[in-house]
């Protein structure tokens, strides 16, 4: 599976122009990275209207949402500098910064990276070498990954926050939560059996949309499951994998089930990992 909207990274910083330069911008303050991305390298269309596209934005850093293995994800509030409240004047987004291989302890990414081709001769040379280019394409491999897999199940209809664009190895996408708060993990959420069931309900749903289009997640959990006003949002995509073109693709699919289905199963869910995979291999090859 190609999972590369654009054809390179390009880590070069924006000029900002001088229209703007009686804004002042503060220590935890940028001009918006929109206008420096290239239309392959911002959310697919129809964008919804909170899309902030102007250039007179300024992105704020709001704090720090997660510290993961290879990325850490910030709240970011991009916003047109006293345009109000209007749609597509403000909004907060999800910043997902993914650190160069001497600062990510991400062990298995081979593993998930079987089956991709990196499309530029001189990036596949300095991957291989291990040089500080090829370091940080490595990085920038894995954002343009996830971008380019939110950006497929989102037109296929999954319940994917919606990415609004890629920048070198950061991620700009939807917020999902309520009044600066993220919405709580699977794992954190404290529900009845009925709840429960309707939420595993949603999530084997989603499996079946994923194995339909020939992917499999490769390290779903309740830990990479938001769920947000009753419904479950999928996200942490930057290991999906093709299970077809990568090689341990059905095994990965085969894990995601027992990891869903042990968890429900403590909670008295009625489920079986074995009868799930057989289903979604229906769905894969049906």
């Amino acid at each position: 599976m190609n999972t590369h909207p654009s054809a390179s990274f390009d880590a070069s910083p924006f000029d900002i122009t001088l229209a703007f330069a009686d804004t002042e911008i503060g220590e935890n303050q940028r001009w918006s990275t929109w206008p420096s991305t290239m239309p392959t390298e911002r959310g697919p269309l129809p964008r919804p209207e909170w899309v902030v596209t102007s250039a007179a934005a300024v992105d704020t850093e709001l704090g720090i949402l997660k510290t993961g293995k290879e990325a850490d994800v910030f709240l970011i509030e991009r916003a047109v500098p006293g345009a109000g409240s209007r749609p597509g004047t403000s909004t907060l987004l999800a910043a997902k910064r993914y650190r160069d291989s001497d600062h990510r302890s991400f062990q298995r990414s081979s593993v998930y990276a079987e089956g991709r081709r990196t499309r530029r001769t001189r990036d596949a040379r300095a991957l291989a070498k291990k040089s500080a280019h090829g370091r940080a394409v490595a990085a920038a491999e894995w954002s343009f990954a996830e971008f380019a897999a939110l950006s497929r199940m989102h037109e296929l209809g999954a319940p994917v926050p919606y990415p609004v664009q890629v920048d070198g190895t950061e991620i700009l996408m939807e917020f999902i939560g309520d009044d600066r708060v993220a919405a709580p993990r699977l794992a954190q959420v404290r529900a009845d059996a009925r709840e429960l069931a309707g939420l595993f309900d949603q999530i084997v749903e989603t499996m079946h949309l994923f194995a339909a289009a020939g992917l499999a997640h490769g390290d779903l959990s309740p830990y990479n499951l938001l769920v947000h006003r009753g419904r479950v949002r999928v996200i942490d995509l930057p290991q999906i994998v093709d299970t077809v073109s990568n090689p341990q693709g059905f095994d990965l699919l085969h894990r995601d089930c027992v990891n869903i289905c042990d968890w429900f199963a403590r909670r008295r869910v009625a489920c079986d990992a074995e009868d799930l995979f057989a289903a979604l291999m229906t769905s894969a090859f049906g």
